[in-house]
């Protein structure tokens, strides 16, 4: 997979757009995003299986079912994948790749997990019964007004709000907080993580700094998952570690990703390990 665009454009440009134009994506987009989509792989070594859906001549939100949030949108991709050990990572880490690089041709999306209805999307998309469907996204240009609904709900989640520093990384331990200046040629990677999407902007990722390598953590939001029959903020996870890899990689700072190096320390309550990276 190459990032041949400015990361920090694409971050800031990418919002969750929930009502689409007419306006048809132009052909050459559409090879593009194709090449791309199939270019892709993850550090966690897990198979992401895509699959698109152009929803033309129906009225996508009542015909496959987005419960209100989504309208207008006449495609989508969905992703499947095997459930085992690090796989909603992988594909938290592929698809935003994917949302980053349609945010840089200007074509909108908007992660879906809770709010679509799952049969619908499936049966149109041809996916087995023995497949996991975590996520789908429509994708197309953005309406130039957003709909009722779409303003509430981003009202409701402080779309457009980010935790700050101080409550997303750390050095050493999980009692002291980690600086712009002590991260060094870090903060650029860790802004990047401050600033990714996630489900209800929940923001679960907390990462600690350690003996030369960043600790990934999951603070687990007690009975968010609940309804799903994973773990669905571990795809958060995997969107905080697309963001975190493109950064390094953009900058020229060599790492690799490991679940192996788990700190020996103690955790505060609801904080789970899931991965680390290290510097060569």
């Amino acid at each position: 997979m190459n990032i041949d665009f400015p990361l920090e454009k694409a971050v800031i440009k990418r919002y969750s757009v929930r009502n689409y134009d007419e306006k048809e994506i132009e052909a050459d987009k559409k090879i593009q995003i194709e090449s791309f989509v199939n270019s892709l792989d993850n550090p966690f070594g897990k198979k992401v299986n895509f699959h698109y859906l152009d929803n033309k001549g129906m009225e996508s939100g009542k015909a496959l079912g987005t419960y209100g949030v989504i309208k207008g949108a006449r495609q989508y991709i969905g992703t499947t994948i095997k459930l085992e050990p690090m796989a909603l990572e992988a594909l938290g880490y592929e698809l935003e790749s994917v949302i980053l690089y349609l945010a840089h041709l200007g074509i909108g999306t908007c992660w879906l997990g809770g709010t679509f209805n799952r049969k619908g999307f499936a049966k149109a998309m041809n996916i087995g019964e023995d497949e996991i469907f975590p996520i789908i996204t429509p994708y197309g240009y953005a309406a130039t007004k957003k709909h009722l609904k779409e303003i509430m709900m981003r009202k409701t989640i402080s779309a457009d709000q980010r935790k700050e520093w101080d409550m997303l990384f750390y050095k050493d331990d999980f009692n002291s907080t980690l600086t712009k200046e002590e991260a060094k040629d870090l903060e650029f990677p860790l802004e990047m993580v401050r600033l990714a999407p996630s489900a209800s902007n929940k923001q679960p990722w907390r990462i600690l700094l350690k003996d030369n390598s960043c600790h990934f953590y999951e603070y687990k939001e007690p009975g968010y998952s609940d309804r799903f029959q994973y773990d669905i903020q571990r795809v958060d996870i995997g969107i905080a570690a697309a963001h975190f890899d493109h950064a390094v990689k953009e900058k020229g700072l060599k790492g690799s990703f490991d679940i192996t190096c788990e700190p020996e320390l103690k955790l505060p309550e609801n904080m789970e390990y899931v991965f680390s990276w290290t510097r060569e």
